[in-house]
């Protein structure tokens, strides 16, 4: 396809018709079939996380976070309470259905309604949620309400370039690698060179036709165990898998 160019000879990117920007996400909550997103609250949830996040005795979750780990329920409520405050990020809890308990957290960050660019960041899974079907069906809802309610052309993913679990998480969620920022990043005294992924508003609709067949109840046993896996799905609807 030819490239546009402007009166002057210039090439130029294509319009973007009616365009008047995104919406600032609000703090909602939904739910879907293994797991609820909710905005983060200290008392509600400040002990479930505390009490999930321990179980990672040897503080592996926090390798490549920002901050952690907590050495008890003080440093973690200190950490906690302006987090529940904040506008950018903004924290939302990962509740799992079946135990009534918030296992982990995500955030919506680095908001630009006004260019409908968003990531998500800040994911701190807990053990107890780590590979499961709520894990993955937390990342569809916030992509969910970032595509269809409040209108964003770039969901991005974020992470260290030595993450490799983070790295394999954005690929299998229907991610695509974007390129990495060398020296991006100086944390808990050490560098990181950034590697970069997003989800464009034209790959959703694939993206989601696939997420909406592996969670249909069909695909999972009594036991909630899946029977085929996310990648097979998204595979059909022609999204590049890794």
């Amino acid at each position: 396809m030819a490239t546009r160019q402007n009166a002057l000879g210039q090439a130029i990117g294509d319009e973007v018709p009616g365009w008047v920007g995104a919406k600032r996400p609000p703090r909602f909550s939904v739910t879907g079939r293994f797991c609820q997103i909710e905005p983060l609250d200290e008392k509600k949830h400040l002990t479930d996380l505390f009490d999930a996040f321990r179980k990672d005795a040897e503080g592996k979750l926090w390798t490549y976070m920002f901050v952690g780990p907590f050495a008890d329920i003080d440093s973690l409520r200190a950490w906690l309470r302006p987090a529940c405050a904040s506008e950018d990020p903004m924290f939302y809890a990962i509740v799992d259905l079946e135990s009534d308990k918030a296992l982990g957290l995500a955030a919506l960050m680095r908001i630009k309604p006004e260019m409908g660019v968003i990531e998500v960041g800040n994911i701190a899974y807990s053990t107890a949620l780590q590979r499961t079907a709520a894990a993955t069906e937390a990342m569809f809802l916030l992509m969910t309400a970032v595509f269809d309610d409040l209108g964003y052309r770039r969901y991005e993913w974020k992470c260290d370039s030595l993450n490799a679990a983070s790295r394999s998480a954005a690929e299998r969620l229907g991610f695509r690698y974007d390129g990495l920022f060398r020296q991006a990043i100086v944390y808990k005294g050490r560098n990181r060179d950034t590697a970069w992924y997003s989800i464009l508003d034209r790959d959703w609709p694939a993206l989601k036709s696939g997420f909406c067949k592996w969670l249909d109840k069909d695909n999972f046993d009594d036991g909630g165990r899946q029977k085929k896996p996310l990648q097979q799905f998204l595979a059909t609807e022609g999204v590049r898998v890794s």
